[in-house]
């Protein structure tokens, strides 16, 4: 067995060295050396068919140097890589991917509330809470648009919302935009993020505080009567005036679209017959301040809007535009019960 086995190794192997020998001798490369044409490529097989083979196909064809592949192949991989390109994008745990939220101090910044740093100090200072819970470490991250964030117990703005005070001058329309080309409100919120609108009217005569916002509830509210939210004006006026002037005010005085009433009426300073006089009052009808002391038989020299609510003009200069402060946001929330 032994020696049968060894002469057939000894004749494989010979045979296969003639078989070299005969390929060789006819011009014919080993099949390890030989190359096979591209498609369209020029070169002649077997029987000289010009670069094709059994069957009339290009043993090379679709992948040089190596056999061809058949239509039904190429179509399986096809719908292999696009099985597996087509697939979702794994989710990464937590470790690896990106952290969920936005860090605590990035938010309060942005909402108004001052710098990173002034933030993290109110984070160490215990006055930030998230969801009823009070918050003193550093790097917390939340979700504005879920979690509820509040400041000295009053709830920040999303970063989505935001507001604005503007010292309107006289001679600017109370519009975003005119069709005549006067000078309006639209004038002076050019380059904001995001589309602003106004909170109630103020004459071209008239100066003094508007606020801007793209919060369309918020605004509703604080110009509907029903929320009684009160706007302050002073307005100079020419006496003598009666002292029961501030009585007849806050009683009412009977106009051509009904009766109006001041919340509040004082003397803030007199001289000689000049007088300024502080005026309070919840509505909003057109004009309603200059018409209800004209009414009254004191026409208005000058008038200027000093407060929105809890929001007050201070020394802002006529056409500043400031972003309003997160304790003003939350108050005028709360005048409005949101």
């Amino acid at each position: 067995m032994r020696s049968r086995g060894s002469s057939n190794s000894r004749n494989y192997r010979g045979a296969g060295n003639d078989r070299d020998r005969k390929q060789q001798r006819a011009g014919r490369p080993r099949p390890e050396e030989r190359r096979y044409p591209q498609d369209g490529a020029s070169g002649t097989g077997r029987g000289g068919r010009g670069g094709t083979g059994r069957g009339g196909t290009a043993r090379g064809a679709g992948r040089p140097g190596g056999p061809a592949r058949t239509r039904e192949y190429e179509a399986e991989l096809e719908e292999r890589h696009r099985a597996r390109h087509g697939r979702p994008a794994a989710t990464l745990p937590k470790t690896f991917g990106e952290p969920e939220g936005e860090r605590l101090q990035k938010v309060l910044a942005r909402a108004g509330l001052g710098s990173r740093r002034s933030c993290e100090e109110l984070i160490d200072q215990g006055r930030v809470e998230v969801n009823g819970r009070t918050v003193r470490e550093q790097g917390r991250r939340v979700d504005p648009d879920r979690d509820e964030i509040r400041v000295d117990g009053l709830t920040i703005a999303s970063q989505k919302y935001v507001f604005y005070a503007l010292n309107k001058p006289v001679g600017v329309v109370s519009a975003m935009e005119d069709p005549e080309g006067r000078p309006c409100l639209g004038d002076y919120v050019q380059d904001r993020e995001t589309r602003l609108f106004h909170v109630g009217r103020l004459d071209a005569e008239t100066e003094g505080i508007i606020l801007l916002t793209n919060h369309g509830e918020v605004a509703h509210r604080l110009t509907h009567p029903r929320y009684g939210v009160t706007k302050t004006y002073l307005a100079a006026l020419t006496g003598p005036l009666p002292r029961d002037l501030g009585r007849r005010l806050r009683e009412g005085v009977q106009m051509e679209d009904g009766y109006v009433r001041a919340d509040d009426f004082r003397v803030v300073d007199q001289v000689g017959h000049n007088y300024l006089v502080e005026v309070v009052l919840h509505e909003g009808r057109k004009h309603i301040v200059r018409r209800m002391l004209a009414e009254a038989g004191f026409p208005v020299d000058k008038l200027v809007r000093t407060h929105f609510g809890p929001v007050a003009l201070g020394d802002q200069k006529p056409g500043r535009l400031r972003r309003m402060t997160h304790t003003e946001v939350g108050q005028l929330m709360r005048e409005v019960g949101l």
